[in-house]
């Protein structure tokens, strides 16, 4: 702060930093354990960020081995990647390879709805807000093939095959499997040098929370040998808070783009709001708003919420059924704007 400000913008100033100081509070160990024993979830990973930076970041718990977890802990975040390959895919919008709102078909047709008229209407921003028509996963259709449930662009339905469908034509567009434009543009840049999209030659099995039932029984160990834009990235809590803050920087992401991302593409009846790849909530105290994504699996659950007027956030990966429970009441006892916005997802 400049020294030469007068006392009482000083002190308003002063008052503001600790109004948003108090919206995240490092959550107390035992607090945790106690919550981790409640619902039956053997490793939870927390992130804290304040003003910009990680302010804490700890993996609490044990393994299936019973060693004690570490801070180098790998979780499948599940849906947490969508805000991932958002970010990439914004980032090819900014640097003028991509467009938001060009058809998808001259790159990628998928075989099963070659002869729907609305496979010509998907665009990246129908996808990214979710108005693709398309299912979350094909193989819950009746005969498993990919359907449209109505015209693109016109309704909102959650859709991983939507993001696959994205991959895709971005992968036949840049000649280029997804992990490779994410490891040139995203990862490196950010130092996320533990992330990545399936178990490679350099995946430590030994460092991966394995998912769990709901009685805290462990389920069939998976693994998995191909990318999906839209589910199964494996990372660390560092990692993924390193990604936060490169999205509440906008990385590169030009500034017209970036403010596209938080803008809402879509209302919800509860007033809530879809932009780019995330869900929004606005009118939080202080005239904040919340970035939110989250990720659900079988023994998985994942939340990432930021603040970006204010620069924080929490993330906060389970390994269990119950997590969602247990990360709900994480978050309402660590931050009031939390509370707010746990009440109102």
């Amino acid at each position: 702060m400049n020294r030469k400000v007068t006392f009482s913008f000083a002190l308003a100033v002063m008052c503001l930093y600790i109004t948003f100081a108090q919206q995240i509070s490092i959550p107390d160990e035992n607090t945790v354990k106690a919550l981790m024993k409640k619902y039956h979830v053997p490793t939870v990973g927390i992130g804290i960020i304040e003003e910009g930076e990680i302010q804490s970041a700890n993996v609490y718990g044990t393994m299936d081995d019973n060693s004690e977890a570490s801070i180098h802990t790998l979780f499948n975040i599940a849906s947490l990647t969508k805000p991932l390959v958002t970010q990439l895919t914004l980032q090819l919008v900014s640097n003028g390879v991509w467009n938001l709102d060009s058809p998808l078909y001259p790159y990628w047709v998928d075989p099963d709805v070659v002869s729907s008229p609305y496979h010509k209407k998907l665009t990246t921003r129908i996808v990214l807000d979710h108005t693709t028509g398309l299912p979350n996963w094909r193989g819950h259709e009746p005969e498993g093939k990919l359907t449209f449930a109505f015209e693109p662009g016109t309704q909102w339905k959650y859709s991983g095959e939507g993001f696959e469908y994205l991959r895709e034509a971005l992968e036949h567009k840049f000649k280029q499997p997804i992990e490779q434009l994410a490891d040139s543009l995203l990862f490196e840049p950010l130092q996320m040098n533990d992330t990545r999209f399936y178990w490679d030659e350099n995946m430590n099995s030994k460092l991966y929370a394995n998912r769990h039932k709901e009685d805290g029984a462990p389920y069939p160990l998976e693994t998995w040998n191909a990318a999906n834009a839209s589910n199964l990235v494996l990372t660390t809590i560092t990692d993924y808070c390193r990604f936060a803050i490169g999205v509440l920087h906008s990385f590169g992401l030009k500034s017209d783009i970036a403010e596209e991302m938080v803008k809402p593409q879509y209302r919800f009846e509860n007033k809530n709001e879809f932009g780019l790849g995330w869900l929004l909530i606005k009118d939080l105290d202080n005239d904040e708003y919340a970035q939110i994504h989250t990720g659900s699996n079988p023994g998985i659950h994942t939340i990432i919420i930021l603040f970006p007027k204010s620069e924080s956030g929490i993330v906060i990966f389970t390994n269990g059924d119950n997590g969602s429970a247990l990360y709900k009441e994480l978050i309402t006892s660590s931050s009031i704007l939390g509370k707010e916005v746990v009440e109102r997802m």
